[in-house]
Order: C-alpha cells, then sequence, then structure tokens
C-alpha cells in the first residue's frame, strides 16, 4: 500500500503529516511513501530528507491522492472548511483519510467527505486509553500549545516570571493561574514552573489533585460537585450554566490575585464554557495577562477574541488559533509518530484492517461505504436537521 502525505492549505499550517524519521518504519511495515514536494519544507523538512530515508517525491498533489491508498494529512477537509474542500474531487471510495476532521464541531462536512466513499478516521476521537497513548494526536498537539500559551503570556506580562534578589531590590515571581488540567494545561503548569512562576491550577475532575501537584502547581479546590466530569474517553463532560456561574463566582478571586491566567477548559465539538468575566477580568491588575487556549471554540473568557490579542480594563487578552503550527518542527515529529503507530495498528501485512470490536478502530472510525458511521457524529448531525 502506498501512504500519501500531501502539503498542508489550511491558512497558516505549517505542520506536516509525516517527518523523514518515520518513514522507516513504514517501509518495515510494507508500507510505500510518497510526499508531495515541499510538504515538509515549513516544519524544516527537506524533500531529500524524505528521499534519503526511502520516500518517493511527488511533483504535484494531484498525483499523491492519484497513486495513494492511504492519505495522511494534519488538517483533513472539516478542519480545513474552505481549502479542504478542493480535496473532495480528488478523493475515491478505494482512499483511507487519516487526520484531524473535527468531526463533533464540524459534522456536515464529515458527512459531506463521506459522500466520495472513501474510508475516513478523525484523531480527534482517538480513546483515552493506554494501548492508544502512542496514537493520541489531540494530547500531542495539547502539550506543544500548553508550552507556547506561556512563552506568549512571558512575553506579553509586563512582568518577569522568576523571583529575583538583586543590587535593585527583590522581584517578585509572576503568579499564575491555570484553568483546567488535561495535557495542555499540566504542560503550561509545568513551563510555568520552570520559568520561576508560582502556579495554581483548577480543573473540575478532583482526580487530576495529584497530577497538578506532580508538576510544582498548588491544586485550588473548590466546593462544587463534579460527579460524572468525565466520559469513558476521559474527555471533560458539559455542565449547565448554574454550574459555571457558581463556578466563576468561586473563582473570582484566584482570578484577581493572578498576574497570568491561562485557560484551557473545552468540551469537544461544544462551545467552550466561560470561565473569566469581564468584572472578573476588570479585577486583574493592569498589565495581566489571559492566554484563552480555547479560542478556537469561542473562548473561555467573555471578552476574548479568536484569533486576536485585545486588551480590556488594562489586561491583555490573547486568543490563539493553532498554537502548534507556530512550532511546526517538533509539533510534526510528535503527529507523525502518533500517525505512523496508527498506521501500523490499522494495517497488517500491508492490508488495511478493520476491526470493529477494537475501541481504537472503532472510536477513531467516522465513515465508510458512502456513510456517516459514528454515533457521535450522526447524534450531531441529527441535531442539526432538527434545528433546521
Amino acid at each position: 500500500m502506498t501512504v500519501g502525505v500531501p502539503k498542508e492549505t489550511y491558512p497558516g499550517e505549517r505542520r506536516v503529516a509525516l517527518v523523514p524519521a518515520v518513514v522507516p518504519s513504514l517501509r518495515k511495515a510494507a508500507l510505500d511513501v510518497l510526499v508531495e514536494s515541499g510538504a515538509g519544507l515549513e516544519a524544516g523538512f527537506a524533500d531529500s530528507a524524505y528521499a534519503e530515508k526511502g520516500a518517493r517525491i511527488a511533483g504535484s498533489r494531484e498525483e499523491v491522492f492519484e497513486a495513494a491508498d492511504v492519505i495522511v494529512q494534519v488538517r483533513a477537509y472539516g478542519s480545513n472548511p474552505e481549502a479542504g474542500g478542493n480535496d473532495l474531487r480528488l478523493l475515491r471510495a478505494s482512499h483511507t483519510v487519516i487526520g484531524f476532521f473535527d468531526p463533533l464541531g464540524a459534522p456536515e462536512r464529515v458527512r459531506d467527505a463521506a459522500g466520495t466513499g472513501a474510508t475516513l478516521f478523525a484523531l480527534e476521537l482517538m480513546p483515552r486509553i493506554t494501548r492508544a497513548q502512542g496514537m493520541d494526536a489531540l494530547s500531542s498537539m495539547a502539550t506543544i500549545a500548553g508550552y507556547k500559551a506561556v512563552i506568549l503570556a512571558a512575553e506579553r506580562l509586563s512582568k518577569i516570571f522568576p523571583m529575583l534578589m538583586t543590587a535593585a531590590g527583590t522581584l517578585a515571581p509572576a503568579r499564575v493561574f491555570v484553568i483546567g488540567a488535561g495535557v495542555a494545561g499540566l504542560q503550561a503548569i509545568a513551563t510555568a514552573k520552570r520559568l520561576g512562576g508560582v502556579v495554581q491550577a483548577y480543573d473540575v475532575r478532583p482526580s487530576v489533585k495529584e497530577q497538578v501537584q506532580s508538576v510544582g502547581a498548588k491544586f485550588v479546590e473548590l466546593p462544587l460537585e463534579t460527579a460524572g466530569a468525565e466520559d469513558t474517553g476521559g474527555y471533560a463532560r458539559a455542565f449547565d450554566e448554574s454550574f459555571y456561574r457558581r463556578q466563576r463566582e468561586l473563582m473570582a478571586r484566584v482570578v484577581a490575585d493572578s498576574d497570568v491566567v491561562i485557560s484551557t477548559a473545552a468540551v469537544p465539538g461544544e462551545r467552550a464554557p466561560i470561565l473569566i468575566t469581564e468584572p472578573m477580568v476588570a479585577s486583574m491588575a493592569p498589565g495581566s495577562v489571559i492566554v484563552d487556549l480555547a479560542a478556537e471554540r469561542g473562548g473561555n473568557c467573555e471578552l476574548t477574541r479568536p484569533g486576536e490579542t485585545v486588551t480590556v480594563h488594562g489586561v491583555s487578552i490573547l486568543g490563539p488559533l493553532n498554537l502548534p503550527a507556530t512550532v511546526p518542527h517538533h509539533a510534526s515529529q510528535m503527529y507523525a509518530r502518533n500517525v505512523a503507530t496508527f498506521l501500523t495498528h490499522l494495517i497488517k501485512n500491508g492490508t488495511l484492517t478493520l476491526d470493529g470490536d477494537d475501541a481504537i478502530t472503532r472510536d477513531t472510525l467516522i465513515a465508510r461505504h458512502g456513510q456517516v458511521v459514528h454515533p457521535r457524529v450522526l447524534e450531531k448531525l441529527q441535531v442539526i436537521v432538527r434545528e433546521n
């Protein structure tokens, strides 16, 4: 079988789905690798590096789709709504496509892609189980985002992070509050701690308290009922507005006392909950910073403008989009290893083998034989039909 790697077409996307280092392992699994010329350049991987590892270089996107059995992308149609639509004409029923599809946020585009007859796998839906850790691309990208969020905050903050004792006096360390202790939140905590900040963190899941403490933060405990805060796949569940209102009331003092707030709370396929209100922003000292990692889902701060930086009440509010693409070299390395591991899970002896009883295959398969097959995506489509 041939695995094709087209160049990413989403605006500002600098990652690539496979890097040269994973090509030999795929070759050992009886897979040929065909890379569109220039696909890895923005991530620091030249065509020659792929060729040296045994990949073939295609002169055009059309050539990749024509020759490949499996297409691997970072942003497949769904998470690449405009330019990605051009790929639909290149897809055929014999193709298998692996990538980020935003299946719960854009189920109608999954339906459109399913109409090509191709078999589609959405990496966002990888179950949070031990066997799947090496394939969990969402967690890999969250690691990059959590790190970069702190770097952005440090650059914008009117203070430095570490405590310094100088001849001019002692400088107090920055106080950092991380909301959400998933993969991105934990990486943000660890990075802020390494920079010398005093870090606190909160999560609706009390079970993560030890993880928060293990990376150097104090866990903020709020008197809230949080039973059922995560689903069986390890992802967060949404609460009702009364819960979030009480949560905001209890967090207000912590936010007011913080120099930096990094929010990461998101529910797959849903609008991000509002956790930081304008009065909470106004309570922060001028020069403080909020980095809203939930900006792509509308934001955890009600003042966030996705893709922009705004200053309100003297506080900088950053709404970055697609942060992993700003660290494309290492983001691509991590993503490629996840994809390569997933490929070797699906393909045995050069043949695509779909085991419906396997949780990894079942949970990531979103379309086959021209139909959307994933229950959660189908449910989202039904909601759209009812609303229209």
